[in-house]
């Protein structure tokens, strides 16, 4: 009743001003209420609004935090980007020296930590000199990444070439250096046409082979020590069996998986010969070269290893012409310590390209010092040392007795097997065509 009556009061003030006497209690105990009613709301709606405050505060400074980080990173592109135009990116070739040992040869394998290899300390000095950025490094196809020859597990290199793209910095090949281990150095670049491919525009290669020439004494009457010391004869004789392998032949004894008939086993050598014997450290060496078109897997080591067996007196000279038929000969592999990569040869690209105006031949007379000085510093220092510690040739002598030269295919495997251990510690050479 009394909620009625109150309602009926209100109402029947109807359109009376709020201040007349018809309607004034009731009115002002209304506004009295609503008053009441609005700081009511307004008191618990403010923890609302702080809270809503202190979110827009919040998001706010998210946004502004965003927008930095995406004008810094605008910055950075636009650094980059000026610096890509400052230094444009350019093919080239680098000449590359390296000893090999405590490396699983030279090309490199994205994706596997397990075993490194030349190219994985080159890589990293050219993202961290700046001349590439990372992304190539993980992908060396987008630089046009390719090497003249894969040298394996344990050889060195005196002139290997790579060709790829790079930013031209200032000082390139002091910053790249720099980030390199001493027994890996560039000693040299030059610029080439942008279809330059150093391993297909490559028209030979030059090896060198450095053993203790003991590996030469007579199994039967020569000392087979460290005093041995080489003759005029037996280099003579050493020579001469070098010089069979001139020519174009049938290496398929030479390498593994090719048959005879495959004419990729066909292979083209320009000369081969032995150096006159000098003495390192109270052990005399001497150093055996061979220029090729190409090589095969194990090829330049079997070459040199048949030589030793004929000269020791474990298998006949008629041998090595017996390997280039079809039937299957047994081939002593010898240690891939000492094996290394001399130079490459590019007299096509140079004949057509060398004298244009516009590019260089690639020839390095300029830095034949360099080379010498590098291979004085790491390489020989490193095939020697590595001989006295290890070994590597005199054991793989005494391998030379259980190989049956006069069978064909029959009783090889159980040879090979039991050479393997020895032979297989240093590496291949594993360049040319047939084994990237």
């Amino acid at each position: 009743m009394l909620r009625l009556r109150w309602g009926l009061r209100v109402v029947s003030c109807g359109l009376s001003a709020p201040g007349s006497a018809a309607c004034g209690g009731p009115w002002r105990r209304l506004r009295s209420v609503l008053t009441m009613a609005e700081d009511l709301r307004a008191a618990v709606a403010s923890p609302a609004k702080r809270l809503n405050s202190s979110s827009e505060v919040v998001e706010r400074l998210e946004e502004n935090g965003h927008q930095n980080k995406r004008l810094k990173r605008d910055a950075d592109e636009e650094d980059a980007e000026d610096q890509s135009k400052k230094s444009p990116k350019r093919k080239i070739v680098l000449l590359m020296a390296y000893s090999g040992k405590g490396y699983h040869g030279m090309q490199r394998n994205v994706g596997s930590s397990q075993f490194k290899t030349i190219e994985d300390d080159l890589v990293f000095a050219l993202v961290q000199s700046g001349c590439i950025p990372e992304n190539h490094g993980e992908d060396m196809k987008k630089m046009s990444f390719q090497r003249c020859a894969r040298t394996d597990k344990g050889v060195s290199a005196a002139g290997q070439i790579v060709s790829l793209k790079v930013r031209l910095i200032d000082d390139i090949l002091e910053k790249i250096n720099n980030h390199l281990p001493s027994h890996i150095r560039i000693l040299g670049l030059k610029r080439v046409t942008g279809g330059f491919n150093s391993k297909n525009k490559c028209d030979a290669r030059t090896y060198s082979y450095m053993l203790p020439t003991f590996a030469f004494a007579h199994k039967d009457h020569d000392v087979q020590e460290e005093v041995y010391r080489l003759d005029k004869e037996t280099l003579a004789k050493v020579n001469k069996l070098l010089a069979c392998y001139k020519g174009t032949h049938n290496f398929h004894n030479f390498t593994s998986q090719k048959g005879p008939r495959d004419p990729s086993a066909k292979r083209y050598i320009m000369e081969m010969y032995c150096g006159e014997p000098f003495v390192r450290e109270n052990m005399e060496f001497a150093v055996i070269r061979v220029k090729g078109q190409s090589f095969m897997m194990h090829q330049i080591r079997k070459m040199i290893g048949l030589v030793i067996a004929i000269v020791k007196g474990y298998a006949a000279e008629s041998i090595i012409e017996r390997s280039w038929g079809e039937e299957k000969v047994d081939v002593p592999k010898a240690p891939g310590l000492g094996l290394v990569l001399e130079r490459v040869h590019f007299e096509k690209y140079n004949r057509r390209f060398g004298n244009d105006g516009l590019h260089e031949p690639l020839e390095w007379t300029e830095e034949e010092e360099k080379i010498a000085v590098f291979k004085e510093q790491y390489i020989y220092p490193t095939i020697i040392n590595t001989e006295r510690e290890e070994k590597s040739m005199a054991n793989w002598l005494n391998t030379l007795s259980i190989h049956d030269f006069n069978s064909s295919a029959v009783g090889m495997q159980a040879n090979n097997k039991n050479s393997k251990n020895s032979s297989d510690l240093e590496g291949s050479d594993g360049c040319g065509d047939d084994s990237d």
